[in-house]
């Protein structure tokens, strides 16, 4: 192994503990899903290779069981993982040089490798879509594993599954408390509570998420270019 990759392997490794810790135990309770409700092993970990959506694989386990259309199945993805429009435009700068591996790190950007990679200081003597790229595996080999494990096991052990489906919410919240206290600008934060709250009570919690999507969208735009004009008569008063 080269002396350079191995340097980065170090460095990634160190990087996504957290999200290692968080994955297997995450991905393990989906395999277990998986496995008591009916499904093969090997379908198991095959949706964690190729989906690789973490609530979204949750919510097809109920997809499958019901027998939902391709329609419906595609409506609900949509609905589940329109947040990752929203961070997915962030990252373009970041993986604009980043060549052939592009389209896989395009695929593999969840919220947790989001959460790695948005704020990540690459040392200089490393190259960063590497970086990227070895992040990016690291985190869905470490889904993948805890969904083998969970599938696997769920086959020889009987679990009580009651509350399961909970632990992604709580991964969620803990990256959400863990940004919150990392940063002193919470207008984002404070925006994305404010506007699904209210959708939820306007709209109930059916259609809340797009509309409430939709919101965030429009109102960051316009503190957007707010902003913008702010820093242009700032720049103007300075010349003047």
């Amino acid at each position: 192994m080269k002396k350079e990759t191995a340097e980065i392997l170090k460095f990634v490794f160190y990087k996504t503990v957290p999200v290692m810790t968080g994955y297997l135990f995450l991905g393990a309770a989906y395999g277990v899903l998986m496995s008591v409700s009916g499904f093969s092993p090997w379908w198991a970990v095959a949706m964690s290779v190729f989906v690789y959506a973490g609530s979204l694989q949750y919510v097809g386990v109920n997809l499958l069981t019901a027998a939902s259309s391709p329609l419906t199945a595609f409506l609900m993805g949509l609905m589940v993982n329109a947040r990752h429009i929203f961070y997915g435009i962030s990252m373009l700068g970041k993986y604009a040089e980043t060549g052939k591996v592009k389209p896989y790190l395009i695929a593999g950007l969840t919220d947790e490798t989001f959460s790695v990679v948005c704020s990540l200081d690459v040392p200089k003597n490393q190259s960063a879509s590497k970086v990227y790229f070895w992040i990016t595996f690291a985190n869905h080999l470490y889904w993948i594993c805890g969904t083998a494990a969970g599938a696997f096991l769920g086959e020889f052990i009987p679990f009580d599954t009651s509350g399961i489906d909970f632990a992604l919410t709580a991964l969620f919240t803990v990256i959400f408390v863990e940004q919150w206290r990392s940063t002193k600008e919470h207008t984002g934060a404070v925006l994305g509570i404010s506007a699904s709250a209210l959708c939820l009570l306007i709209f109930g919690s059916e259609i809340f998420i797009p509309i409430s999507m939709a919101v965030i969208a429009a109102v960051c735009i316009v503190l957007y270019f707010a902003k913008k004009r702010e820093a242009h008569k700032e720049r103007g008063s300075r010349n003047g």
